[in-house]
């Protein structure tokens, strides 16, 4: 089989699934895990080398654009996650999202996930410009439909509103840029127009059209809110593939296009504060769901990173740490989306089992939940970057590319010096966030009755998260398995580097990886074998001299993360209560802790009322009176006549 007839097979697949998905659960699912697997095998033929670069044109209408489709080995690398999202998704869904518990909303959402990843698709092989905001309007409101599945609440309706607007604020700025493009090259065909010099400003535009949908800092405003809101399975290929559509869009169109000036330093700065202020953020977040969400925006600036010092290295001739560094961004976009959709089914077994996101209302669930708990631990430890899982090769192959451009003491050593400093800061930040998150929800004593009597997640949900787990696990032992992929898809980025390829730092690392992994096996069959032979004396914890300690005694999240969120004060600006004892027998105390959304509450907001007060007293001017409309015409040309006469007087 060819990739175009795979596609062929998936799109029809797929398309046939939107029909059948509301009055047929498991048609739906295998017509999915059909389309996906297609969608995969298309993919792996382009990224292994059976297959050269698939391009196809057809025309769809008499006098219309053809359709012209392209996929290549960077947008396989993207068709190919969005292909292991969707399936596992779907999986997942049929028991997370069942009729069972929601017979209205089940249905519709089963037919918008088969129009989202369809639509996904079409934006990654789209190579017209028109065509490409199509799919990219309809994923758009695909994406809407699944975040608002429970409209019920009002605080969903929000997320999704807030998210629709954001969303067409880019679409807005990706249409300027597409149809500037047009204009200027006469054809909304894309292709490489590495020449035309006289395009490079477009790439600003483009930045900020596709850094709105990759959520980087501060354009992040809708993440928060609509992946906390969304339900897990959605809240999954959110983060894990549909943000990527806005990395995807920047690769593509800065492999296609020339650099304009300080590109790639503001590319790297952006991705560095991203990194920092998201993590930074999450950490300071008691919502399970909105602190993966923020990690969304750190790990896209770790990607961002590796990109613009990838553009740096292509624009001052270093292809060797330039290509470390892409290649370390683009694996970081399969090993975040990996081990994200993790956490997010993770967050959502707890959630289904005990019907709170907020962690300060859990604990002790690895008592009652151990394969959530095991699952999520893995997940937590992969996103920390900690060997020998996923994450930690990604982030190292972009370390190498960062110490290489500081060692070479070039014009890009102080950017990469600061980056290396931010990303350092995040990493240690991501992993006091991940103990945080763990062992609040997981360790500890059960805080609230229900997760005294949590339940575990059926093997409907477990197996989508086994299979997302041993993914990390085998990207994290084997990364040169996935090395040809990765190749590909740099030599698409930039044909002057299709020959380049890490592989001595991988084939380095690979035995480290697997010793680290070997001697973590051993470790634990010891100690289980140990405690099995001499048994482990049980005992109450520390109680600080209380005859009688409660779950209450324990560390919240907010006390947790306390030290560390306070070096933050200055951009977090939490929002506290408190209310002391008094007396010698007092009868409560009360402090509250809120951490709000800082770039939208007290930026956006106070902004957007200012404009909606002075559109409403502009309005007042419409009333229905003509002499009142004659005398404001007449105010306007005076005005202009006093103007005039004024610039003719300073000539």
């Amino acid at each position: 089989m060819t990739p175009g007839l795979l596609l062929f097979v998936a799109a029809c697949a797929l398309a046939v699934s939107i029909v059948a998905g509301p009055k047929f659960p498991r048609v739906w699912l295998a017509l999915v895990l059909v389309g996906t697997v297609s969608l995969l095998g298309s993919a792996v033929f382009v990224l292994s080398g059976a297959a050269p670069a698939a391009e196809w044109r057809f025309a769809w209408a008499p006098g219309g654009d053809p359709i012209h489709l392209r996929l290549d080995g960077l947008s396989a690398i993207f068709v190919a996650l969005v292909s292991v999202l969707g399936g596992a998704g779907a999986a997942y869904s049929l028991t997370y999202w069942s009729d069972h518990h929601y017979p209205r909303s089940a249905p519709r959402g089963r037919a918008w996930w088969s129009a989202l990843v369809l639509s996904l698709v079409s934006v990654l092989v789209a190579s017209n410009g028109l065509h490409f905001l199509i799919g990219w309007e309809v994923f758009t409101v695909s994406a809407y439909f699944l975040i608002t599945l429970d409209r019920g609440w009002r605080q969903v309706r929000a997320a999704g509103w807030l998210y629709l607007a954001a969303s067409h604020v880019g679409t807005v700025c990706l249409f300027a840029f597409f149809s500037t493009l047009s204009a200027k090259t006469g054809s909304w065909d894309l292709g490489p127009l590495r020449d035309r010099a006289d395009l490079a400003p477009l790439l600003w535009v483009a930045l900020f059209g596709f850094g709105v949908k990759a959520g980087l800092f501060p354009l992040h405003i809708w993440l928060p809110s609509a992946h906390a809101n969304a339900p897990s399975h959605v809240s999954a290929i959110m983060s894990g593939a549909a943000i990527k559509m806005g990395v995807y869009g920047l690769m593509r169109f800065t492999g296609w296009l020339p650099q304009p000036s300080g590109f790639g330093t503001a590319i790297i700065s952006i991705g560095a504060i991203s990194a920092l202020l998201g993590i930074a953020f999450a950490l300071a977040q008691n919502d399970l769901k909105r602190l993966l969400a923020y990690c969304s925006v750190e790990n896209v600036g770790v990607i961002t990173i590796g990109l613009g010092l990838a553009l740096l290295g292509a624009s001052h001739g270093h292809a060797a740490w330039g290509q470390l560094a892409l290649a370390g961004a683009l694996l970081h976009v399969w090993n975040h989306a990996l081990f994200k959709a993790l956490l997010f089914y993770g967050a959502g077994a707890v959630l289904h089992s005990t019907g709170t996101r907020e962690m300060s209302r859990l604990g002790g669930l690895w008592k009652t939940m151990p394969w959530t708990a095991a699952l999520f631990g893995l997940g937590a430890a992969a996103i920390s970057g900690l060997p020998p899982l996923n994450g930690f090769v990604s982030e190292w192959l972009i370390y190498l590319g960062l110490f290489d451009s500081v060692t070479g003491r070039g014009p890009t050593a102080w950017a990469a010096l600061t980056a290396t400093l931010f990303l350092a800061i995040t990493g240690a930040l991501a992993l006091a966030t991940f103990v945080k998150a763990t062992s609040i929800v997981f360790l500890g004593a059960p805080r609230t009755k229900a997760a005294r009597h949590a339940h575990d997640c059926t093997p409907g949900m477990r197996r989508p998260m086994l299979v997302l787990a041993l993914l990390c696990v085998a990207i994290g032992l084997a990364p040169l398995f996935f090395l040809p992929a990765i190749s590909r898809a740099i030599g698409t980025w930039n044909p002057a580097w299709a020959n380049i390829a890490p592989a001595a730092p991988l084939a380095t690392l690979t035995p480290v990886q697997v010793a680290i992994a070997l001697l973590a096996v051993v470790a634990a069959i010891g100690l289980s074998w140990y405690s099995s032979r001499r048994g482990v004396p049980r005992t109450g914890t520390w109680d600080c001299g209380y005859a009688l300690p409660t779950a209450r005694m324990q560390y919240t999240s907010g006390s947790l993360a306390g030290i560390a969120s306070g070096w933050f004060f200055w951009i977090l600006q939490p929002e506290k209560r408190l209310r002391r004892p008094r007396g010698f027998f007092p009868l409560e105390s009360i402090r509250l802790e809120r951490t709000p959304e800082t770039m939208l509450e007290r930026v956006i907001a106070p902004f957007g009322g200012g404009v909606l007060r002075v559109s409403t007293a502009v309005r007042r001017l419409q009333h229905g009176h003509l002499q009142s409309y004659i005398l404001y015409l007449l105010a306007g040309l005076a005005t202009m006549a006093g103007l005039v006469l004024v610039l003719e007087v300073f000539q």
